[in-house]
C-alpha cells in the first residue's frame, strides 16, 4: 500500500495538463518566501498602501509590512458590519484616506488604494472614490488596487493585477526613447552579469527595472521607454496594458532554461530591436560545464522541485533531467499554458517523474513521505515537505535569466549540497529578499 507522498502523487505519464490535481480544500505550507501583493506593491518608490477591509484580513497585511520593517508605508482603514447598512461605504474609504493623508508628516508621491471582498458585494463605486481623492489631494497618484479572494480562481489573480498597477502611474512621454528599455515584473534585481544586459549596453541601449528605482521620479523614467519585456508569466499583463494605453511594444520572454528556447528569445528580442545576433557559445559551454560539474558533485541523489522556485518549472526539472541528475519529483498543483511543450517532453521521456501536490490536506502531514536517504531540494517548499536541509533557497528564478541563469542554479545546488541550512529558520521569512525583523 503505497503512503506519504506516493499515495497522492501522479507519475507525469499518467497526468492531465494543465490542472494535475483537482481543487478542494487547502493546506498552506508554512513556506513564506514567496512574495505577495505587500512585498510587490512595496516596489513602487515613494508610495504608501491603504487597505480597506475588515480586521481580520487586516491582520495579515499588517503582519506583513511589520515584518519587514516597512510599518512606515502602510496604514489601514477598519470596516464592520455597520459599515453595509448606513450608505457609508464610499465616504468611509474618502474620509479615512483623507484623514490619514492629512497626518503623514510627508506626503506620499503615490498612494495604493485596496478595497476588498466586502466592498465589492456591497457594490462600492471605486470610480467615485479615486474622483474625489483625486480632487483632494491633486499631487498625489492614487492607485486603485484590489484584495480579495474571488480573484484567485478567475480572471488576472491579485498578483497578477498588483503587478499590472505597479505601472499604472507611467506616463506616455511626447516622444519614447529609442534607446532605452524595460524589464518589467520581476520582484528581484535581474542579475547583471547575464550575457542579455552587457550585449543591450554595448548596443547603445539603457535597460530600467523597478527594482533598481530609488525615487518616483526615476521609477517615471520608464515611461519613456518604447519596449517593455517581461519574462515571468504573472508580469504579462503589465506590458500588455502598457502597450495598449502608452503605446510601449511588450514582448513576453519567458524564464526558462533549455538552450533552443533561450536562443529564440534573444533572436526575438535581436529582430525587434533591430540587434546584431552575437555569438552565445561560450556562455552555453559554461552553462553545460556547471551542470557537469553538479552531476559529479551530487552523483545519484534524488533532486525534488518545486513551483515555487522557478516560473518555468518543468523547463528547469528537463534541463537538469536531459543533464543526467536524478530528478525525482515535482511539487505542483497545476501548471501555466507555458509548460505545454515541457509536459509532454517529460510525459514521453521521463514518465515516472513523479508531480505531488503541495495545497492538498493531508500533506499537513509531510514526514509519512520523507525518506531516509539524503536528497537536494530546488524550493522552499519541496525543502519543507522532505524535510532536507540540502536545498537551493531558490524563489521564483531570483532574476537568473538565459544561459547565464542556468549556470547560476546549478552553482547554487552544488552550494546547497555541500552546506545544510536551517531549515524552519530560513523558510519562514516573508518574502524572500526582503528585510525581515524575524
Amino acid at each position: 500500500m503505497k503512503r506519504g507522498f506516493d499515495a497522492l502523487s501522479l507519475p507525469i505519464g499518467r497526468a492531465e495538463f494543465p490542472q494535475v490535481f483537482p481543487a478542494g480544500l487547502e493546506f498552506s505550507p508554512p513556506a513564506r518566501g514567496m512574495w505577495n501583493i505587500v512585498h510587490t506593491s512595496m516596489l513602487l518608490p515613494e508610495s504608501h498602501q491603504i487597505y480597506v477591509c475588515a480586521r481580520g484580513c487586516l491582520r495579515g497585511v499588517i503582519l506583513t509590512a511589520a515584518e519587514m520593517n516597512a510599518m512606515d508605508r502602510m496604514s489601514w482603514v477598519s470596516v464592520d458590519e455597520s459599515d453595509f447598512f448606513d450608505s457609508s461605504m464610499e465616504s468611509c474609504v474618502i474620509d479615512g484616506v483623507t484623514e490619514i493623508l492629512h497626518k503623514r508628516p510627508r506626503r506620499p508621491r503615490a498612494v495604493w488604494v485596496y478595497l476588498s471582498c466586502i466592498q465589492l458585494f456591497a457594490g462600492v463605486d471605486f470610480s467615485q472614490i479615486l474622483r474625489e481623492l483625486r480632487s483632494r489631494f491633486p499631487g498625489v497618484v492614487f492607485i486603485d488596487a484590489l484584495m480579495h479572494p474571488t480573484m484567485r480562481k478567475s480572471g488576472l489573480t491579485p498578483d497578477q493585477f498588483t503587478r499590472r498597477q505597479l505601472f499604472a502611474a507611467l506616463e506616455a512621454p511626447a516622444k519614447f526613447d529609442r534607446y532605452s528599455v524595460n524589464l518589467l515584473g520581476s520582484d528581484f534585481p535581474a542579475d547583471r552579469e547575464c550575457e542579455l544586459f552587457p550585449w543591450l549596453e554595448h548596443a547603445g541601449f539603457t535597460c530600467r527595472e523597478i527594482t533598481r528605482c530609488r525615487t518616483f521620479d526615476e521609477y517615471l523614467e520608464m515611461g519613456r521607454s518604447f519596449l517593455n519585456f517581461t519574462w515571468i508569466p504573472q508580469a504579462a499583463a503589465a506590458g500588455d496594458a502598457l502597450q495598449s494605453r502608452l503605446g510601449q511594444k511588450h514582448l513576453h520572454l519567458p524564464m526558462c532554461y533549455g538552450e533552443e528556447e533561450i536562443e529564440g528569445n534573444y533572436r526575438t528580442l535581436a529582430g525587434v530591436m533591430d540587434l546584431a545576433f552575437p555569438d552565445f557559445s561560450a556562455e552555453k559551454e559554461d552553462a553545460r560545464a556547471a551542470l557537469a560539474e553538479l552531476r559529479r558533485e551530487i552523483g545519484e541523489t534524488p533532486v525534488v522541485l518545486d513551483y515555487t522556485a522557478a516560473p518555468r518549472i518543468l523547463s528547469l526539472a528537463r534541463r537538469l533531467l536531459e543533464a543526467g541528475i536524478r530528478v525525482e519529483r515535482i511539487f505542483a498543483d497545476s501548471f501555466i499554458p507555458g509548460d505545454r511543450a515541457d509536459f509532454e517532453f517529460l510525459r514521453e521521456r521521463f514518465p515516472e517523474l513523479r508531480i505531488t501536490p503541495t495545497l492538498h490536506v493531508s500533506m499537513r502531514f509531510p514526514e509519512e513521505g520523507r525518506g531516509s536517504g539524503k536528497c537536494l531540494a530546488v524550493g522552499q517548499k519541496a525543502a519543507f515537505f522532505t524535510g532536507t536541509p540540502h536545498f537551493a533557497d531558490l524563489v521564483w528564478g531570483r532574476g537568473f535569466y538565459g544561459f547565464d541563469g542556468v549556470r547560476k542554479i546549478a552553482n547554487l545546488l552544488v552550494d546547497a549540497f555541500r552546506a545544510p541550512k536551517e531549515l524552519p529558520q530560513t523558510i519562514r521569512h516573508k518574502g524572500w529578499g526582503c528585510e525581515s525583523c524575524l
